[in-house]
């Protein structure tokens, strides 16, 4: 079809590895797709697997089976996951409106697990949900095994995988099924014990109708990033993956989210439709090669100015400012660094009597 046809040409203009990345463009009032390229490639989804996370968090919510004061321990597991994190003590506890913005604002790893540790049935009935959910949403290629698709920032876990295609399913599943928790994607950045932090989305408050969603990153997926976006009237999903830096997935984001607001040919098929024709490769990509090696590694430290800040070339986005709005994302007062697995064993503690005189 014409739109989908246009897909080449709206990555023209990024040099390299970028052009031939898989993304998908969906109008998000219709669930039609607009353009693609290579929407069912496997690919690591990294940080994007927070994504799934929080719409079981919400569907719990939603449920009764939790509120947003409910509590979330921060395990020894959990806060030994890799960086980015919260660097929270074993033991250190939050509610799930916190570990919430932690996880999804400023994308931390050790929220993600705390959360799924915290979720009723623990962490294995958790993961074996978010599979079943992905199942059920028709997620057609993805698999989890993970709260947060981390193992490290430099090897992917292995068995998770996704889709393009299969991202943009979640994004729309998740504006559907829980618009009043939407506004957890647009925080510009949030306040914490261990400092303040931006929001990983570049997008927002930068890009005319920016509305969120996730970012992620591993060496082996590149920059990814899903994307959404409302302007007159128009709403559209953005699932962008494997740029080679961050300025990158922001700009790419941006024109692509560009075009999608902005075309008049909108007939393209249903989303629940759109699958692969012929068997996948089985493969997940990995770009290691190109997203970390030394040169590349070495490319990225001159995207930053001299205020540390990422300089955008692109006529979509507004220059990132120096400070940034935040909420508050605090750890409960009184918490304890006890490990948490000691801290949940004691329910008998004997009371304290006075030391006999020597």
């Amino acid at each position: 079809m014409a739109a989908l046809a246009l897909a080449a040409a709206l990555a023209s203009g990024f040099a390299g590895k970028a052009a031939a990345n898989p993304y998908i463009v969906v109008d998000a009032n219709t669930d039609r797709v607009l353009f693609a390229e290579e929407p069912f490639r496997r690919w690591y989804p990294a940080s994007l697997t927070k994504l799934m996370s929080a719409y079981l968090a919400f569907s719990d919510i939603k449920a009764g089976l939790l509120d947003k004061n409910s509590v979330v321990t921060f395990s020894a597991a959990a806060a030994n996951e890799p960086a980015t994190k919260m660097y929270f003590a074993p033991g250190a506890r939050v509610t799930l409106d916190s570990a919430l913005k932690m996880m999804l604002v400023h994308s931390a790893n050790d929220a993600a697990r705390a959360l799924a540790e915290s979720s009723p049935g623990g962490r294995d009935v958790f993961i074996q949900r978010m599979n079943a959910t992905a199942a059920k949403l028709g997620m057609a290629d993805t698999h989890f095994v993970n709260a947060n698709g981390m193992s490290s920032m430099s090897n992917p876990q292995p068995g998770q995988y996704t889709t393009a295609r299969d991202m943009a399913v979640l994004a729309l599943a998740i504006e559907r099924d829980f618009p009043e928790y939407l506004y957890y994607f647009k925080i510009p950045g949030i306040a914490s014990n261990s400092g303040r932090y931006r929001n990983t989305n570049l997008l927002i408050g930068n890009f005319d109708g920016a509305t969120g969603m996730k970012t992620g990153y591993v060496c082996a997926s590149g920059y990814n990033q899903v994307s959404t976006a409302t302007r007159d009237g128009k709403a559209v999903v953005v699932v962008a993956l494997g740029t080679m830096t961050i300025p990158e997935r922001a700009e790419l984001s941006a024109k692509l989210l560009q075009a999608g607001l902005t075309t008049t040919e909108r007939n393209g098929p249903l989303i629940s439709g759109y699958l692969p024709t012929e068997p996948v490769d089985a493969a997940v990509a990995d770009i290691t090669s190109s997203t970390c090696s030394q040169a590349a590694m070495e490319a990225k430290a001159g995207l930053i100015d001299e205020d540390g800040d990422y300089v955008l070339n692109s006529p979509y986005l507004k220059p990132i400012p120096d400070d940034f709005a935040t909420v508050d994302a605090f750890r409960l007062p009184n918490d304890t660094e006890m490990a948490s697995s000691t801290l949940d064993s004691l329910t008998i503690v004997p009371l304290p009597y006075a030391r006999p005189v020597q």
